[in-house]
């Protein structure tokens, strides 16, 4: 579909054995909580920051904000920066260089996030009382449904860091170097709403394009879609697909 537009990630142990052994579980426990599979020693990813491979991405990291669905920073946000793992970082670049030829530009919502952000939309699903962006960000769903209808969970494709939230920008005024603008998909991101569905129906035939362009623009670079978010995009050979990292979002510093 691509080209037509084109066209157009129980035994008796001795007592210091015993402390041993505790000691060992309880590593092992911490290992797996902080997301580093038990069989790897590897602490953290190898992230990559899409900005030093592509300055033409556009960033807009929601969740080192205020403007998102909790309506504060999330925990693990230090800057509003996308890491990515190398290979989901290349994959996204392609991306981008493929929207170009069409006349759009990649943006970015969120990319790795760590198993504390995800914890931290988990505390927050459970405080009912906290609605201040339910006109915002989930105006038509039960708050306490969001578990329920997949909108949220305890565990993140995006800590296995090859997953991205993604939109596109295109110039407001048709010029090569003019302002951007995002196009319309129909609902902001992280709206919870059967309507963010990326095939959902009551579309415009605008909204439509939109989304079936970036789509196929992922899928070419390799890239799968969560049917329920147009915007959330999963690299297929992920290299860390059984792993949860918890690494702090921010800038590499010396």
């Amino acid at each position: 579909m691509l080209r037509t537009l084109r066209a157009v990630a129980a035994g008796r142990w001795p007592r210091a054995a015993r402390r041993l052994d505790t000691v060992c579980a309880l590593a092992l426990g911490l290992s797996v909580l902080f997301g580093v599979a038990p069989s790897s020693a590897q602490t953290s990813p190898g992230l990559v920051s899409i900005s030093e491979l592509d300055s033409t991405i556009v960033l807009d990291i929601r969740y080192a904000s205020n403007d998102n669905f909790v309506g504060t920073r999330i925990d693990g946000y230090e800057d509003p920066v996308c890491l990515l793992s190398a290979p989901a970082a290349r994959a996204l670049v392609e991306a981008n260089r493929i929207l170009a030829g069409m006349g759009f530009r990649l943006g970015v919502f969120d990319c790795y996030r760590p198993q504390r952000g995800v914890d931290h939309f988990v505390r927050w699903s459970r405080y009912a009382l906290d609605q201040k962006m339910k006109g915002v960000y989930y105006p038509n769903v039960d708050k306490k449904l969001l578990f329920e209808l997949g909108y949220i969970a305890s565990r993140s494709g995006h800590s296995r860091a090859s997953t991205a939230d993604v939109g596109m920008l295109v110039s407001a005024d048709s010029s090569a170097d003019g302002p951007l603008e995002w196009v319309d998909m129909g609902t902001p991101f992280d709206y919870f709403d059967p309507l963010s569905h990326t095939d959902a129906p009551g579309l415009s035939r605008e909204q439509r394009y939109h989304r079936d362009i970036l789509r196929d623009a992922m899928r070419e670079a390799g890239f799968r879609n969560y049917a329920k978010e147009w915007w959330h995009y999963t690299l297929i050979d992920e290299p860390y697909r059984d792993q949860y990292f918890d690494v702090v979002v921010k800038v590499p510093r010396d």
